[in-house]
């Protein structure tokens, strides 16, 4: 996003926290409806992307339009339409953000949302027929967003499959893993954590995996561990929380190996 955006959303998430309990998962289901809405008029987009729109007129435009969604919906729509956003797809995306913060926040903790988002994502990407025919062009949104919640009936929570059913319908150009992993990192933000992705070659014990928790919390404050298993790293383990990627793989030595022996 770019920095009018991030002003914007942040302005935008700080009402959805005004609105305590009153934002829920009813209210995560309006703004996802409408966040599709907007995706489907190109008017709507233009509008209420447009900096030099008057904010009056922008949020006048979608209080009538989305007058049937719950107050709470409305309110938080209204907050976007009155910012200036730096182009359409942040418009969506802070929709969309908005819903999943909602949900996040009105949901028990323990529910483990982003857990439930990363076993499904690691479903999908170990199965690629299962990936083709979530992303496929072909099948219609519904039919898609059908398969989703039958793979998840009876092992994921009404949040998460709320969340996952509106990336399956506007997933905006990313893949199933990038929709599920910026949702996981939305939920942990609404929670006050981040999320550090560790790869192994072979799944970490219950114990090791809280104890390296617990080490990286020291440093990087709360944390919900991803954990991917990822045979081609041989051992050892890689860690990326942010921007920060800490490498402590045999692969990756051994190629450092070979650069050293090859210099």
């Amino acid at each position: 996003m770019g920095s009018a955006s991030r002003e914007a959303l942040a302005r935008s998430v700080s009402a959805l926290a005004g609105l305590g309990s009153k934002a829920d998962l009813a209210t995560a289901e309006d703004l996802f409806a409408a966040g599709r809405v907007v995706a489907d008029s190109a008017q709507l987009r233009s509008v209420l992307s447009d900096p030099s729109a008057p904010a009056e007129g922008k949020t006048a435009l979608v209080q009538r339009v989305f007058a049937s969604l719950s107050a709470p919906a409305v309110e938080l729509l209204s907050v976007v339409s009155s910012e200036r956003w730096s182009n359409q797809d942040d418009v969506l995306a802070a929709i969309e953000e908005l819903g999943i913060r909602s949900i996040a926040a009105s949901s028990p903790r323990n529910v483990d949302i982003p857990g439930e988002l990363f076993a499904f994502g690691g479903a999908v990407t170990s199965d690629a027929e299962l990936e083709l025919a979530l992303r496929s062009k072909l099948a219609a949104p519904e039919a898609k967003a059908a398969l989703a919640e039958r793979l998840l009936a009876g092992k994921a929570s009404e949040q998460t499959v709320s969340i996952v059913r509106q990336l399956v319908l506007q997933p905006r150009g990313r893949s199933v893993r990038e929709s599920l992993r910026d949702a996981a990192r939305i939920v942990a933000a609404q929670y006050g954590q981040t999320i550090a992705t560790v790869v192994t070659a072979t799944p970490l014990p219950a114990e090791q995996a809280e104890r390296l928790r617990k080490s990286l919390a020291a440093t990087y404050g709360e944390l919900k561990l991803n954990e991917v298993v990822d045979p081609s790293i041989l051992g050892g383990l890689r860690v990326q929380i942010g921007d920060d990627v800490i490498d402590g793989s045999v692969a990756s030595r051994l190629t450092e190996l070979r650069l050293q022996l090859a210099g």
